[in-house]
């Protein structure tokens, strides 16, 4: 069973900082691309950044560029999203994808306001 399980969002106020995971499970996590997607309240989701298998590529959206840094630990299927100086439009849920075979976690919210 693919299970993909994101944790660590909260309420931070503006400046703040949070570290989001995502543990996969029932597929091969470390032959895959993953992603970080985000739907704020009102807007579509929008990818945030992605990673390739081995870590060698990353990329970013501009509004992140900076401030978020996405990374992996294939030895323990996680997937990671350091955030930092965190601003109120990056209030959203936050989830984690594997854009091929298309897996997506439940979610974790992030609140950034005073």
């Amino acid at each position: 069973q693919v299970q993909l399980v994101e944790s660590g969002g909260d309420l931070v106020q503006p400046g703040g900082s949070l570290r989001l995971s995502c543990v996969a499970s029932g597929f091969p996590f470390n032959k895959f691309l993953m992603e970080w997607h985000r739907q704020a309240p009102g807007k579509e989701r929008e990818v945030v950044a992605s990673i390739s298998s081995a870590s060698g590529v990353v990329n970013y959206i501009p509004p992140v560029k900076g401030r978020f840094t996405v990374s992996r630990d294939n030895t323990k299927n996680t997937l990671y999203l350091e955030m930092k100086n965190l601003r109120p439009e990056d209030t959203a849920v936050y989830y984690c994808h594997a854009p091929s075979p298309n897996f997506w976690g439940q979610g974790t919210r992030v609140t950034v306001s005073s």
